[in-house]
């Protein structure tokens, strides 16, 4: 019984221990956020994902002959580009020199990177700038009334 109502009766903790303990937790939580961020960058996500591969749909009649549309797949900014009436392209929206997300011109039929002028042409190849490598594709294929993407 006696050991029930202990609690309130403990003796307190120190100015000493509390503040090694809190200084304790502020370094886990900042070697947290820094080493966090850099295994993510070092060790690449898994192909596998269970067997489930991630896709996109939008309704074929929403993208228009020469027309670009963006969308959020795998987490980042893509696009869809219907070239004609039956071929369509979808490619990574981030540009491989530093990471900025890609405008896509209609009049001439490629992409530019806003940040420091690297250009794409429709299937993602570098035509000029800095890029060190095209743009990442996508497969996308239209199917019964849809454009479909998935992973290539």
């Amino acid at each position: 019984m006696e050991e029930a109502k202990r609690g309130w009766d403990e003796e307190p903790v120190s100015r000493r221990v509390f503040v090694g303990s809190a200084l304790a937790g502020s370094a886990l939580a900042a070697a947290a956020g820094v080493f966090y961020p850099l295994a993510r960058y070092l060790l690449p996500e898994s192909k596998s994902g269970g067997g489930k591969k991630e896709t996109y749909s939008v309704a074929l009649n929403e993208v228009h002959v020469g027309e670009a549309r963006f969308f959020t797949f795998k987490r980042k900014p893509a696009l869809i580009i219907r070239k004609t009436q039956t071929e369509v392209v979808a490619l990574s929206a981030v540009c491989t020199h530093l990471g900025c997300i890609v405008k896509y011109h209609e009049e001439a039929k490629q992409m530019q990177c806003p940040c420091h002028g690297a250009k794409y042409d429709q299937t993602g190849r570098v035509l000029g700038g800095p890029a060190p490598k095209p743009l990442t594709p996508y497969s996308a294929r239209i199917e019964a009334g849809n454009i479909v993407v998935e992973e290539a």
